[in-house]
């Protein structure tokens, strides 16, 4: 399974949408670009693989993998970039503002329920991250 977030860059924060076969999941909120830089910049475009993961902070999200030099990069929630996220992605609800977003907690579950069911049956997810067409 394919997932696609389609991204827009502002200087306080990185909004996007994440789509399953052309349809709206959920919108996201990460840090601005910045080169990639480890905790204070969104992840660079391309295809990661997702996997199911928990912790005892974020409880069950998923893990981004295979960013290249970067660690732990999660999907989880959060509803403010710069105050609560270090470089990982927030599914929001809805967006409030340049890397700021509502109900980051119901998208999570909404994602989190299309996702497990396919990782729980062997299948791989991978998430298509690219610029926003305008």
């Amino acid at each position: 399974m394919e997932l696609e977030l389609n991204r827009t860059y502002a200087p306080r924060g990185t909004n996007g949408h994440i789509f399953l076969q052309g349809k709206r999941v959920c919108s996201t909120i990460e840090l601005p670009w910045k080169q990639n830089e480890p905790r204070i910049s969104c992840i660079p475009e391309g295809k990661y693989e997702l996997k199911k993961r928990y912790s005892l902070k974020f409880g069950w999200h998923l893990h981004v993998t295979g960013v290249n030099g970067r660690q732990l990069i999660l999907l989880h929630a959060a509803n403010d970039a710069q105050k609560e996220l270090k470089g990982c992605i927030a599914p929001v609800s809805s967006l409030a503002g340049e890397g700021k977003g509502k109900g980051s907690r119901v998208a999570l579950a909404k994602l989190i329920s299309i996702c497990y069911p396919v990782l729980e049956k062997g299948q791989l997810i991978f998430l298509i991250i690219q610029s926003n067409k305008q």
